[in-house]
C-alpha cells in the first residue's frame, strides 16, 4: 500500500514585513506554515541572517578571528562594508550600546551621525539596536528615525516602558517597529496591542520577545515562540501575527562557555571556536522554533546558519 503524506493546512499566515529599499529590501514572515515544513505550504520568505555592527567599532571584540575578520577597519561603517560582504548576510544590525548612560552615555547626534555613516556605506537593510536604557532609547531612536527618513530601518526595540515615543517616531519618519517584550505571550500580544492602537499597522511592526543562549534559560524562549506560532496560525490570531526577529550573538558570546579563556579551562578548547559554536547552536534552534530573522557576530557562525538554510529550504 501506497505511503500518503499528510499534510497541515492553517487558516491564517505570518504577516508580511519589508526591511530596507530597492532590491536588497528583505520580507521577514509571510509564511503560512511552521519553520521548514515546505511539505505543508510553500516557504514564502527564508529566514534572514544578519551582523552585528558595535558602535564601538573593532576595539568591542577580543576574538582573534573576529579581529581578523575586520582588520584595517577604522570604524563601524568601514565594519559595516565588511559584514555585507559575508555570503548568507541579508541585513546588518547597528548595537549602540555606548549610547548607555551608565556606560559612554554617547548622545543621540552621535548616535545619529554614527547611523548615518553606516547606512551610506552600504545598500543592506539597517537594524537599530539600542542600549537597553528605555529613556536613552527612545531619545537616539527618535534622533536615528529622523536622520534616516527614507531607508525604512528597523528600530529594535520599543517596549513597554518608551513605546510611545519609539512609535511615533517610527511613523512620523516611516520606519518600521521593534515590540520587545520578555518572554511571554501575553505581554508580546499586550504589546502589540498597544502599538497598533497608536496607529502602527501590523506589517509594520516585528516581534522581538526575548532570547537566551542554548542552555541558559533558551527553553523559555522557544516556548514562548512555539505558542506565538501556534497562535498566529492555527488561531488566527492576528496580533501575534507578527513575524520576530532575535538578536543571538549577544547573549551566545557573554555565557561562560564563550568568554572563559582556555588558559583557566583547558580541556574546554579554544574559547572563540567555543563561542562560535555557541552561537550557531543557539541561532540554529531559534530558526527551528520560529523566528524569521535572527542577528549574528562570528561570520564563521554565519557562514554555518547559511549553510544550514540552504539545505533545510
Amino acid at each position: 500500500m501506497a505511503f500518503t503524506a499528510k499534510t497541515e493546512a492553517y487558516p491564517a499566515s505570518v504577516i508580511p514585513v519589508t526591511i530596507g529599499t530597492g532590491e536588497k529590501a528583505i520580507t521577514l514572515g509571510g509564511n503560512h506554515a511552521l519553520p521548514f515544513c515546505s511539505f505543508d505550504a510553500p516557504i514564502q520568505n527564508a529566514p534572514k541572517i544578519g551582523m552585528e555592527i558595535p558602535d564601538a567599532g573593532i576595539r568591542a571584540y577580543l576574538q582573534a578571528g573576529l579581529c581578523e575578520f575586520y582588520q584595517g577597519c577604522t570604524c563601524p561603517a568601514e565594519m559595516a562594508k565588511r559584514a555585507a560582504s559575508v555570503p548568507g548576510v541579508s541585513f546588518l544590525c547597528l548595537h549602540l550600546e555606548s549610547a548607555d548612560p551608565n556606560g559612554e552615555n554617547k548622545s543621540a547626534a552621535e548616535c545619529a551621525a554614527l547611523a548615518r555613516s553606516v547606512a551610506g556605506a552600504t545598500d543592506l537593510p539597517l537594524v537599530i539596536m539600542g542600549c537597553k536604557n528605555a529613556a536613552k532609547d527612545a531619545e537616539i531612536f527618535a534622533a536615528i528615525a529622523e536622520a534616516l527618513q527614507g531607508r525604512n530601518i528597523l528600530l529594535l526595540s520599543a517596549c513597554e516602558e518608551n513605546y510611545k515615543s519609539v512609535c511615533t517616531a517610527a511613523l512620523s519618519y516611516g520606519q518600521k517597529i521593534g515590540a520587545e517584550s520578555a518572554v511571554d505571550i501575553n505581554l508580546a500580544k499586550q504589546l502589540n496591542v498597544l502599538i497598533t492602537q497608536l496607529g502602527a499597522a501590523p506589517s509594520s511592526v516585528v516581534m522581538n520577545v526575548g532570547s537566551a543562549a542554548a542552555g541558559y534559560g533558551y527553553e523559555y524562549v522557544a516556548s514562548t515562540i512555539d505558542r506565538i506560532r501556534a497562535a498566529a496560525l492555527a488561531q488566527s490570531d492576528d496580533l501575534l501575527q507578527m513575524p520576530i526577529i532575535t538578536p543571538v550573538a549577544d547573549e551566545a558570546w557573554s555565557v561562560k562557555e564563550a568568554i572563559v579563556p582556555e588558559a583557566d579551562m583547558p580541556a574546554w578548547g579554544d574559547a572563540e571556536k567555543r563561542g562560535i559554536e555557541m552561537e550557531i547552536t543557539t541561532a540554529a534552534a531559534y530558526l527551528t522554533c520560529g523566528s524569521d530573522a535572527v542577528i549574528l557576530r562570528h561570520p564563521a557562525a554565519v557562514s554555518a546558519i547559511a549553510d544550514m538554510l540552504a539545505a533545510l529550504i
